[in-house]
């Protein structure tokens, strides 16, 4: 409802000032200081008497006392040098709150320009682990953000098929731990298929490093998967799928949802590649490089893509095909976000891979064939790119690229999701048994590394946070069946580690730690989950104690009643509280516009503590002023509604108990 009359009044603010000064100008808004100052304030004054040469405090007597009535707002006075400060009707607010949050969300019309939101992207040749879980956990979060908004959202994950990582764990299948290919489809039928390849890469990791010679088997094998013939890409083919098929289990107990399983193979075997490459060429963005470090290769310079010359500097050129023809991923990503925009002129084959628990389909691309009814993926207006910010030079050549093609309103429309890594607390370190140096000890965190198998599993993660709340529940409910402490476990583990991993702005970097992780207390998942719990229990225990109670008249505000309590002596507490539950719309506002759902984490805790606040100082159920008990039991209401629609917006469910 903030946002709403916040709309509002900028509406009214821009209208009249057109009208009685012949001004267009942008209004801004602002949350007061002090809560006697109003719910809302404009500078707006100041920037007019620039314009009109006059002091900004008289533009705003003027404007406060000729601006039209405006629907929710109860008066308009003027503060400092020259602000407008617009006091909100307090009931009238509480009564749309009220009804507003019981509304189910819009759904975007057909006609709703897509976004395509491509995350997580977990090389398919071994487990995820707690790094790729927060590219999800950000990817996944943003979907909800932008449908929560009104957007058609479109949720790709690319699996690099073909690429290095792949190759290497085919090199340990073919020369490490030699297996033929009805050996490693068995294996790839296994349940922990991750896990034996996770061990495998790190094993191929050492192999290749004691003896550089044999990267020309990584090259063969490389060049073999490209191609798409050999025993390389034989195995690749029986590796790839199962691995992703692992991923897709350790992200459906996150809750993450896929649409399309763009393949890299696919994008070399149908000639996407081939397509962007000539457009590159003719348009003189890349060049094959003539001597240096990069002779024989096809480069791209970073610096001024448009004009690339055969004489750019080698620090200042991108490969985009190395010298033995193979084309590096990035060149692979400019023909892949070409197609996403529906620039390529060619598309997929699509497959049904996967079918959710809820019916949703979840798509692959294929080479050939396909299956009838699959959606019209790509062609979007906008896409964001979840990748980490070290991704960021590489990033920059996609778009440079496309701007290269002419495609420059697409490549303003490519958005960077970047976030920093996941990294581990030396203590976490050392409980996973990994040997640290003095060096390492002495720094605040250690990066995972997948290549040399240094990193926390995220099934593993998840399993042990799955444990430590099923004790907590088990000690607590211990009459539920067994099956229903699980569950319950379940979603407060999830609800710690999807909370743990987005209240840090994306920019921050997370050092990882089992004990921070599985905190219950202070600003956790858990914590806000419990709020909506304890609100739900005051429900509960109405319906146990009075079987006759009067639910209908939970469904309107009584606006005397509202305006009594909101102006006595505990009101201003109260309107506190029901004004940050009704502000989840300007939050939800501010996380899209800035891409940032630390936001709404934040508004989750805060809207949590001020509940448990209120919780503590009323006996709502006892109330004997029988409509301050209505009034109270609303505010309740309204509160458990908004923290959950928040935290499903983050992922994270609502159990009833805890």
């Amino acid at each position: 409802m903030y946002h709403i009359l916040e709309g509002r009044v900028r509406v009214a603010l821009k209208t009249h000032i057109s009208r009685r000064y012949q001004q267009e100008v942008a209004v801004v808004t602002e949350r007061p200081p002090r809560l006697e100052m109003g719910e809302l304030a404009t500078p707006v004054c100041f920037e007019l008497a620039k314009r009109l040469k006059r002091a900004p405090r008289q533009i705003a007597q003027e404007i406060a006392s000729e601006l039209p009535a405006i629907e929710g707002i109860e008066r308009v006075e003027i503060a400092g040098g020259g602000y407008v400060n617009f006091y909100f009707s307090r009931a009238a607010f509480f009564g749309a709150t009220l009804s507003g949050a019981a509304a189910p969300a819009p759904a975007p019309s057909p006609n709703t320009p897509k976004c395509i939101v491509e995350h997580t992207n977990i090389n398919p040749n071994k487990a995820a682990h707690i790094g790729h879980l927060r590219n999800a956990v950000l990817g996944d979060t943003l979907v909800r953000l932008l449908r929560r908004a009104g957007q058609r959202v479109e949720v790709q994950n690319y699996i690099d098929n073909t690429g290095v990582q792949v190759a290497d764990v085919v090199v340990g299948f073919l020369y490490l731990a030699p297996q033929t290919i009805e050996q490693v489809r068995g294996l790839a039928a296994q349940p922990k298929f991750d896990y034996f390849c996770w061990d495998l890469y790190a094993r191929v990791s050492r192999f290749l490093e004691e003896d550089k010679s044999r990267l020309a088997l990584r090259g063969e094998t490389l060049k073999s998967i490209e191609e798409g013939h050999g025993a390389a890409a034989e195995i690749a083919e029986a590796v790839a799928p199962a691995i992703v098929r692992c991923h897709l289990r350790t992200m459906e107990r996150l809750g993450v949802q896929y649409d399309l399983l763009p393949r890299e193979s696919e994008i070399l075997h149908l000639k996407f590649w081939e397509a962007a490459f000539e457009h590159l060429k003719q348009r003189g963005a890349v060049h094959l490089a003539p001597s240096g470090k990069n002779a024989g290769c096809w480069v791209m310079s970073l610096n001024d893509a448009t004009e690339a010359s055969a004489d750019a500097a080698d620090e200042d050129a991108k490969v985009i095909v190395r010298s033995n023809g193979t084309v590096t991923y990035v060149g692979k990503d400019i023909a892949y976000q070409l197609w996403k925009f529906g620039l390529l002129g060619r598309d997929f084959h699509y497959h049904k891979f996967h079918v959710y628990p809820d019916n949703h389909v979840l798509w692959s691309s294929t080479a050939a064939g396909g299956d009838a009814g699959a959606p019209a993926f790509g062609h979007a207006a906008t896409v964001y790119n979840v990748i980490d910010a070290r991704q960021a030079y590489l990033q920059n050549i996609v778009v440079a690229g496309m701007r290269a093609l002419g495609f420059s309103e697409q490549a303003d429309r490519s958005i960077h999701f970047s976030y920093e890594i996941v990294a581990l607390t030396p203590r976490c370190a050392a409980e996973l048994g990994y040997t640290l140096s003095d060096e390492d000890a002495a720094r605040p965190y250690v990066e995972v590394s997948g290549r040399k198998g240094l990193g926390v599993k995220a099934d593993d993660l998840m399993d042990r946070l799955e444990a430590a709340a099923k004790v907590e529940v088990d000690q607590r409910h211990p009459e539920e069946p067994e099956l229903e402490r699980a569950n319950i476990a379940h979603t407060i583990a999830i609800g710690a580690l999807r909370y743990f991993l987005l209240k840090f702005a994306r920019n921050t970097v997370i050092a990882f730690d089992f004990e921070d992780a599985l905190s219950f207390e202070g600003e956790t998942g858990p914590y806000c989950q419990y709020a909506v719990v304890r609100a739900r229990n005051i429900f509960r225990k109405l319906r146990e104690q009075q079987a006759d109670f009067d639910w209908a008249a939970l469904d309107a505000v009584d606006t005397n009643t509202a305006a009594r309590l909101f102006a006595g002596p505990g009101g201003n507490s109260f309107w506190e509280l029901v004004m940050l539950a009704g502000s989840l719309g300007t939050q939800i506002e501010a996380a899209v516009a800035v891409q940032e759902p630390a936001f709404i984490a934040k508004y989750a805790f805060q809207l949590a503590q001020a509940f448990n606040i209120f919780y503590h100082q009323h006996r709502i159920i006892a109330e004997e002023d029988a409509a301050k008990k209505i009034f109270l039991l609303q505010v309740a209401r309204v509160v458990e509604q908004q923290l959950v629609h928040a935290l499903n917006l983050l992922g994270i469910a609502s159990p009833e108990k805890m």
